[in-house]
């Protein structure tokens, strides 16, 4: 089976946003995909209750890599509340797209945003 891909997701793909570790994150998220083994790392920074700064790395196919690349995008300065309220369908249709076979793909994105977000109001002291 040949997986086409449309031109925004080959333009994530090839060119990924906000790509790469980041030092003294706020939070963290890593997550597997039980599906196909693919690996994202999700790293944020906050200040006053937004994501100032995200980054993510990923071992994956190309619908992997473009689902980060897009979430970073559509998530970067937005409030802790709104940016956990994106959806697999959110990345999906913000991609233009994907074939149905790769739609786990933009799961593994959202999942890892929440485990970030997860990840920093772990590390909160309990008073906040």
């Amino acid at each position: 089976m040949v997986i086409q891909y449309n031109d925004r997701v080959l333009e994530h793909f090839r060119s990924p946003r906000n790509v790469g570790r980041m030092d003294s994150a706020d939070g963290f998220g890593e997550q597997v995909s039980e599906i196909c083994g693919d690996h994202m790392l999700l790293y944020l920074k906050i200040a006053d209750g937004r994501i100032s700064d995200i980054n993510f790395l990923s071992l994956g196919c190309a619908a992997s890599i473009a689902s980060g690349s897009i979430l970073t995008e559509m998530v970067k300065g937005k409030a802790l509340q709104e940016a956990e309220r994106v959806t697999t369908q959110d990345i999906v249709d913000a991609l233009g797209g994907l074939p149905e076979p790769k739609i786990h793909c933009s799961v593994l994105a959202a999942d890892c945003l929440r485990k970030a977000i997860e990840d920093y109001r772990s590390r909160l002291p309990s008073s906040q």
